[in-house]
């Protein structure tokens, strides 16, 4: 007995250092339970002066929770929203896709007031060491991601990354949002770098767009074509050609396209004193076969296709991306409509703490949100007919006192 019981604490104790190992790390988390705005959590930045507007602390004018769909809400139309916090631990310096750790980034974002003119970007950014108070859009960021959208034809999922160099490098195929995506109701956005090399992008945790992160953007690569290798002068790379022994056939271009539709007749009414002479109408001729071309055989001077060849490039940086130490996360946009909602926003290094996030927020509330909008939508309009009819009323007030008026000067 005594021996079962020292075993199995042994074994306790194994995976108990087992599960310490793999132990995941949040850099940040914030689900907006509390005003972010009044512990200076959040800072807003004044770098386009009067051209700017802050973020409000709010649930929106229709949410279908009020207290868990709080967030950070663009407030003005045709303004710059820009705002940052600290990471709660920075990411240290790492290579993208040679990282000790995965890196995972997620939110939440509701454009509510969403319309056929809406445009907008949902963009989060991760950046190393800057000042909030001047955080806009010269500002240097290691990560943009999240939704772009305009009307009912440009929408995507945004995915870029700046280099050593400063250049941003966007995903060179663009994650496209379908037309059932774009709405006013709250939408989850994930991306996941792992340091194997690979990336996956989600919406409402579905699966998006994944690959590798070397094939995906415009990184330099390893080997270029030869400037000054040219093309020989003889060099054939025509793949196919015409038959020099096929020949047209005689009469071929003596059939015409179009002839008299053979089984027309005059109208009994026609008259060709009045009408003219009558024709039978045009009609294609199933006898016609197109303009003749020879056919089409292998070319026997064919070399294949021509490639330069491949030099070393001297740009190339086997490390891609590397970034200093990560150290704040936030929003910089251009709002052309105001009402965008921030919310449930997790920066870590574990997709499954991600997705227990959203799973549990979005998740418990998103399927409420169309009915919170329609018992919204119905007040409005309670509201817009009820100021009608006073501005009705008011009307006939005014229109039997200027006939009073009228009476009495009579």
């Amino acid at each position: 007995m005594v021996k079962t019981t020292v075993a199995v604490v042994a074994a306790l104790a194994v995976f108990s250092a087992g599960m310490a190992t793999v132990h995941a790390t949040s850099y940040f988390t914030d689900k907006f339970d509390s005003d972010p705005f009044e512990s200076d959590r959040w800072v807003h930045s004044s770098w386009k002066k009067s051209d700017s507007s802050k973020f409000e602390y709010t649930a929106g004018a229709w949410p279908a929770d009020e207290e868990e769909n709080k967030g950070i809400m663009t407030s003005q139309d045709f303004r710059f929203h820009s705002v940052s916090a600290k990471l709660n631990e920075a990411i240290a310096s790492h290579t993208l896709g040679k990282a000790k750790k995965d890196l995972v980034i997620q939110f939440q974002v509701k454009n509510q007031f969403r319309e056929y003119s809406f445009c907008g970007g949902g963009y989060i950014k991760l950046l190393g060491g800057m000042n909030p108070k001047k955080f806009g859009g010269d500002t240097d960021y290691a990560i943009m991601f999240g939704p772009d959208m305009c009307g009912y034809d440009v929408s995507r999922i945004h995915v870029i990354f700046t280099d050593k160099k400063g250049k941003n490098l966007l995903k060179e195929d663009e994650v496209k949002l379908e037309y059932s995506d774009k709405n006013e109701f709250s939408h989850v956005y994930t991306l996941h770098l792992k340091k194997n090399g690979e990336y996956e992008v989600f919406f409402d945790q579905k699966s998006k767009a994944s690959g590798s992160i070397v094939d995906g953007w415009d990184f330099e690569k390893k080997q270029i074509d030869d400037p000054e290798d040219k093309k020989p002068s003889d060099w054939v790379d025509t793949k196919k050609i015409d038959d020099p022994e096929d020949v047209k056939p005689e009469g071929w271009d003596d059939i015409a396209e179009k002839i008299r539709d053979p089984e027309a007749k005059k109208p009994e009414d026609w008259d060709d004193e009045d009408d003219g002479e009558w024709e039978a109408p045009m009609i294609s001729n199933p006898e016609y076969k197109g303009e003749w071309s020879a056919k089409r055989i292998d070319n026997p001077e064919y070399k294949g296709e021509w490639k330069a060849k491949q030099i070393d490039n001297e740009n190339y940086d086997e490390e891609l991306v590397t970034w200093d130490d990560l150290q704040y996360v936030g929003f910089e946009l251009w709002s052309v409509n105001n009402g965008s909602i921030f919310d449930n926003i997790y920066v870590g290094d574990s997709l499954e703490e991600a997705k227990q996030l959203a799973t549990d927020t979005w998740a418990t509330f998103k399927d409420n949100e169309k009915a919170a909008k329609d018992k919204y939508d119905e007040a409005k309009k309670a509201e817009e007919k009820a100021a009608s009819d006073d501005e009705g009323e008011d009307e006939e007030d005014e229109d039997e006192e200027e006939e009073e008026e009228e009476k009495g000067d009579l």
